[in-house]
């Protein structure tokens, strides 16, 4: 049951998939889910048509040996809703998840239940404002169209269609996917709620290695 103070701040259930990678809205997410809670997870998500919230391993793991529920793991406050796009099952009580990011959430409480799955109650996020990137930032448009075709060319398509190279967030949201940069990085990037603030920090680090001119 929602508190009623989180219900007036438009607080809402969700289940979260604690990860050590950052998830972003538009983005594409493969997972290999096996143990129990989340297998029961998937299952409500599909009856349900409903999505689950990644969020991002702060300190500690989610398991740590086997029978560990994961109650030492500390995760991010700021995650994004994943939506399953299909559902794969190779073998026996393994599924192979294909999901696509939609939402930024932000955890107002978090509770484990019995069999170890966290749930938070969270609320939305506003999506980023549709601009186009700045005149000077044009150039990360270019250089990302030119790593998906390197991308391709060796066999991996890691974006979702279809390709938005007009919108600011979309350019750094992809960006900061491919970049080799640390998790914690990625996550402050992410929590960023202007777009085009987001595309330039990407831009500065494109410059600072050579792939912008």
């Amino acid at each position: 049951m929602i508190h009623p103070r989180l219900a007036e701040e438009g607080a809402f259930e969700l289940p979260l998939f604690p990860l050590t990678s950052v998830l972003f809205p538009d983005g594409l997410l493969g997972l290999k889910v096996f143990e129990a809670r989340y297998l029961d997870l998937v299952a409500d998500c599909l009856r349900q048509k409903s999505g689950f919230g990644v969020v991002a391993i702060r300190k500690g793991s989610e398991v740590r040996h086997a029978g560990d529920s994961g109650a030492g793991a500390e995760f991010e406050r700021v995650g994004c809703i994943a939506e399953i796009l299909s559902v794969d099952s190779t073998q026996p009580g393994i599924l192979q998840l294909r999901c696509k990011g939609t939402q930024r959430f932000e955890t107002l409480s978090t509770e484990q239940q019995a069999d170890g799955l966290w749930v938070a109650q969270a609320r939305r996020l506003p999506a980023d404002e549709a601009v186009l990137p700045a005149a000077a930032l044009v150039g990360s448009a270019q250089g990302l169209a030119n790593a998906i075709q390197a991308l391709k060319q060796q066999g991996t398509e890691p974006f979702l269609a279809p390709y938005n190279f007009e919108s600011a967030g979309w350019l750094a949201n992809r960006w900061c996917e491919i970049l080799p940069i640390p998790m914690v990085a990625k996550q402050k990037l992410m929590e960023l709620d202007d777009p085009q603030v987001r595309l330039q920090l990407v831009d500065e680090f494109l410059r600072s290695k050579g792939v912008v001119q």
